[in-house]
C-alpha cells in the first residue's frame, strides 16, 4: 500500500472554504479503483492547516491517480488557496488499509 500524508497551510481567506475547494478532487479520487482512503482533517491548533491522509493499493494505482485529469485540476484549484508549499510523507507500507488498534477497546 502507498500511504501519503500531506499538510496544507491555506491562506486565511480560503480556510473556511477549503473543503469545498477540494471537494471535486476528493470525490473523484475516492472513486478511483485503487484508492483505499482519502481523508481530510483540520488542525485544532491552527485553523489554516489541513492534513490529507490518503492511500492507494499499490504504486500502479498511485501512478494512475497522479496522471488523472482530476489530479491536475485539483492541483490547480489548490494552488490559488495555499499559503505555502505543502509538506508530504509518501511511503510504501504492508497491508491494504487500517488495522485495529490493540491498546484500546470501547468499554461497556
Amino acid at each position: 500500500m502507498i500511504f501519503i500524508a500531506v499538510r496544507f497551510t491555506v491562506r486565511p481567506e480560503f480556510s473556511d472554504r477549503w473543503l469545498d475547494i477540494v471537494d471535486d478532487f476528493t470525490q473523484a479520487t475516492r472513486a478511483e479503483p485503487g484508492n483505499l482512503f482519502f481523508d481530510w482533517s483540520r488542525s485544532v491548533d491552527d485553523p489554516h492547516r489541513f492534513t490529507l491522509l490518503e492511500a492507494f493499493a499499490d504504486a500502479d494505482a498511485g501512478a494512475v491517480h497522479v496522471a488523472s485529469d482530476h489530479f491536475r485540476a485539483g492541483l490547480e484549484a489548490m494552488s490559488g488557496a495555499v499559503a505555502t508549499t505543502p509538506e508530504i510523507i509518501n511511503v510504501e507500507v504492508p497491508g491494504q488499509g487500517w488495522d485495529e488498534m490493540a491498546e484500546i477497546r470501547p468499554t461497556q
